[in-house]
């Protein structure tokens, strides 16, 4: 018993002992803390909130200086973008709008058609020759110079050829439908009227490189349409098949460059029956009252004219030249307009138009060549020659009615 009483009482000294020197040295703890001045507690919990402080203030210099950066970026590319000029890109080499009566000598010329031209013809570059298809005399020629030395693709003008040769041929009547597709077909009238490229092209297959070529030079193609006049130049028919195709050739005019004189003989002859006369540009009035007219061959077309001038006039009435339309009664106009971009120029877009009238007094074929880029096309041109035919009109060139008007009949490529 005395050996367990002497081990218990041992063990509970000890923890007394133990507890004892906890509690002094908490109490010599406390006694620390309380003696630190009262500053030093404030230094350091100022030193943390100026760290804190400080790091906010440079995450906000920062953030400001970038905004300020991106700020500056986007004035500096919106001043740059201001005084930086845009650059367009235009295909075209010729202008569309010109003075064309530049350079011009109108001695020995009509001045009432050389009037009713210059008016029609306004702002654009461009020719507009007058003449008497019963005689060949050049009543006046608007920019000389575009319409002597000009050689450019006939565009859809060159089907009165195609139209003619194929006829006279036998290729094709102008009753017989082709079978352009399997559920579409069209005669000729109607290829005419709403100048049907594809119609024309198969024309082109049927008669050959040979018979295309001889046609095209026996309607003056090639050659020079007038009588020493000084400066004209002659057009061009190749001596073999164009890379794109002879349905190129007889629909588009590839590998063929006419001249604004050349198509004037070209229309004259067709309005006249068939007789090519030479065209003559008398430039004294000597000359004017001593006109002779000279016939540079007949051409075997009258008996195919009746079927040809349908499409014609079809074009008008309701194909694709609507817009040239005087949009009255009176005596008729037929023509036929091209638009393309010229093979040999490609920066050269043309606008072709090559007409005549059926009146009892003063009958006249006019033809006019547009040159440019955007907005030349036939119809244009086809526009320009009715305004000629209206400004004629106006001046009772074609009768002694004081209203007198004409009725345009054209046809157009598309």
């Amino acid at each position: 018993m005395a050996h367990f009483s002497l081990t218990t009482g041992t063990a509970y000294a000890d923890r007394l002992s133990v507890y004892r020197t906890l509690r002094l040295l908490l109490g010599l703890a406390l006694i620390f803390v309380c003696s630190l001045p009262l500053g030093a507690v404030t230094t350091a919990k100022a030193r943390h909130k100026r760290v804190v402080h400080a790091r906010i203030v440079h995450r906000s210099v920062a953030s400001r200086a970038r905004t300020r950066v991106v700020t500056l970026a986007r004035v500096t590319t919106s001043s740059a973008r201001r005084k930086t000029r845009r650059i367009f890109y235009s295909p075209w080499t010729e202008p569309t709008y010109a003075d064309s009566t530049i350079g011009d000598n109108i001695d020995g010329e009509d001045l009432v058609v050389r009037k009713a031209a210059v008016d029609a013809l306004g702002p654009y570059n461009g020719t507009v020759i007058v003449a008497n298809p019963d005689n060949g005399r050049l009543l006046t020629i608007v920019n000389q110079k575009l319409g002597l030395k000009g050689a450019f693709q006939p565009c859809s003008t060159v089907k009165v050829v195609v139209s003619f040769a194929s006829l006279r041929e036998g290729t094709v009547d102008s009753a017989s439908r082709v079978q352009l597709s399997r559920r579409y077909s069209l005669d000729m009238t109607g290829a005419l009227a709403h100048s049907n490229n594809l119609y024309f092209a198969k024309m082109g297959e049927r008669l050959g490189f040979e018979k295309v070529s001889t046609y095209t030079k026996m309607f003056g193609i090639g050659e020079k349409a007038g009588l020493d006049i000084p400066g004209e130049e002659p057009g061009y028919v190749t001596d073999q098949v164009p890379a794109s195709g002879i349905g190129m050739m007889t629909s588009f005019g590839d590998g063929i460059k006419l001249t604004p004189l050349e198509l004037t003989s070209i229309v004259s002859s067709v309005a006249n029956g068939g007789t090519m006369y030479y065209l003559q540009y008398p430039k004294t009035q000597q000359e004017v009252d001593n006109f002779t007219p000279r016939i540079k061959r007949e051409l075997d077309i009258e008996k195919y004219i009746p079927e040809v001038k349908p499409g014609m006039n079809g074009a008008v009435e309701y194909g694709t030249a609507r817009r040239a339309s005087l949009n009255n009664d009176g005596d008729a106009i037929y023509g036929k307009t091209g638009t393309c971009t010229d093979t040999a120029q490609p920066g050269v877009h043309l606008g072709w138009f090559g007409s005549f009238n059926e009146v009892s007094k003063n009958r006249v074929a006019v033809v006019v060549l547009l040159t440019g880029g955007r907005g030349v096309a036939g119809p244009i041109a086809a526009g320009v020659a009715g305004n000629v035919y209206q400004n004629l009109a106006a001046q009772h060139y074609f009768g002694d009615t004081p209203n007198a008007t004409t009725k345009l009949v054209v046809s157009m490529q598309k």
